[in-house]
């Protein structure tokens, strides 16, 4: 189980803060700590009154949790004033975890969670200790003090924020006009655009569960692109869910997702989708398979039940996504797994010279095995040959794989079988060598 810690204040609602994004953290498989910066009073309709925590109980609860549980990954929120910047900024400036800074300067119900004689701290201090820093619209105005009305100006302003110590700039796009909403990412002087349509609804933390679904990406070891694809499309799927429990604003609800499901599902989808794949699919016919981190047993590892086929020019899926679904292109990605964990996907085409021919002159990590060579002994036990075939692959492997083949034996068909980091890192290498 992966751990994260938000450091942030207390909503009653339940809607953000610590109880929201606590409930994100744990719809999305991670285990969450709590460090309580402010109490706030607040319902759905109006922000009452907020209280600071002592820079006492800060440090202590910040230490409480870093001295006893691994961290994988921080999200700071709400920081309220001056004290408590500066003891986060004391605990926190020495370790070493990707740090998901939510600048949180006013609440959706109008309350005041930042005081403005605060600001300065919070770019000296904060700004430079984090890994990335998540500002919406109005956030990102006043950190780079400037207006943003156009997405050139929000280019401008991620660089002035980067040059305050942000190692990484996103501003979220929900204030600004447009039918849909765009988050702008600035990883290493280098931009991303994150587009999605919008709702036609304003509710209670949706940027609380932004980030904190963002610090959990990068806890998984997610690359930033694919973390803040994946926050934006968690954020805005719960905000579609939102329910309108009290008398003024609708509050979101997190739904579990399961990343692992849904990236597979997007690639098996993207596949079906390339021009003239069916000529790649083998006689046994196509499988698409992505495991959970470190996975030990086929269980681990999700796949169809069925397969993807061919049916005349095209590709079609047959039965339903399941962990263990795979026995084939499952075990085959266990056993590769097993001595480079960097793996995690795998996919099987038709066997062609021509495509090994493509992936060596792509330079891709090629290797293969003779299936007339397996003892008899693995032969005969059902599902041993796959694991036989890829650990003699191996056998004098230091580089994780990109393609093993295999040019069969008797009633057996030849394969090939892409490795990839993603079911996205296995697609862009078959769109190298097809």
């Amino acid at each position: 189980m992966l751990n994260v810690l938000t450091i942030a204040g207390s909503d009653p609602s339940s809607g953000a803060g610590i109880q929201g994004d606590i409930k994100t953290f744990t719809s999305l498989g991670v285990y969450g700590f709590a460090v309580v910066t402010a109490l706030t009073s607040q319902n759905s309709s109006k922000f009452f009154k907020s209280e600071p925590a002592s820079p006492d109980i800060i440090k202590s609860q910040i230490r409480s949790v870093i001295s006893d549980f691994k961290i994988d990954a921080i999200k700071i929120g709400m920081v309220y004033d001056k004290k408590t910047i500066k003891t986060i900024y004391n605990e926190l400036k020495n370790v070493k975890v990707p740090t998901v800074l939510d600048p949180v300067f006013r609440s959706t119900t109008g309350g005041v969670l930042l005081h403005p004689d605060a600001i300065s701290d919070f770019i000296k201090f904060l700004i430079p200790i984090s890994h990335i820093i998540t500002p919406n619209i109005p956030e990102a105005e006043k950190i780079a003090g400037m207006k943003i009305k156009s997405m050139n100006d929000a280019k401008k302003a991620a660089l002035k924020i980067n040059s305050l110590g942000a190692k990484n700039v996103v501003i979220k796009g929900g204030h600004m006009r447009g039918k849909k909403v765009v988050d702008l990412l600035l990883e290493n002087k280098r931009f991303h655009l994150f587009s999605q349509k919008r709702l036609p609804r304003e509710s209670h933390g949706g940027g609380c569960i932004f980030s904190a679904a963002l610090c959990s990406s990068l806890a998984k070891g997610e690359s930033l692109p694919e973390s803040v694809r994946h926050a934006q499309e968690i954020s805005l799927e719960s905000i579609r869910g939102a329910a309108r429990v009290g008398r003024g604003f609708s509050i979101v609800r997190q739904k579990s997702v399961d990343m692992i499901e849904k990236k597979l599902s997007d690639a098996m989808q993207k596949f079906i989708e390339i021009d003239g794949i069916y000529n790649y699919i083998p006689e046994v016919q196509t499988n698409f398979v992505y495991s959970k981190p470190n996975p030990k047993v086929i269980s681990d590892i999700l796949g169809l039940e069925g397969r993807l086929i061919k049916v005349g020019s095209s590709v079609q899926p047959v039965g339903t996504l399941k962990y263990g679904g795979s026995r084939h292109v499952g075990n085959a990605v266990l056993e590769v797994a097993k001595k480079f964990p960097s793996v995690r996907s795998g996919l099987n085409i038709k066997y062609d010279t021509k495509t090994i021919k493509k992936a060596i002159a792509k330079r891709f990590c090629v290797t293969y095995y003779d299936r007339t060579s397996e003892p008899v002994i693995s032969k005969h036990k059902e599902g041993k040959t796959i694991s036989w075939g890829i650990k003699s692959a191996l056998s004098k492997m230091k580089v994780p794989p990109d393609v093993i083949y295999h040019t069969g034996d008797l009633g057996k068909e030849p394969m090939i079988l892409i490795f990839g980091k993603s079911p996205k890192d296995v697609l862009t290498k078959l769109g190298k060598i097809t």
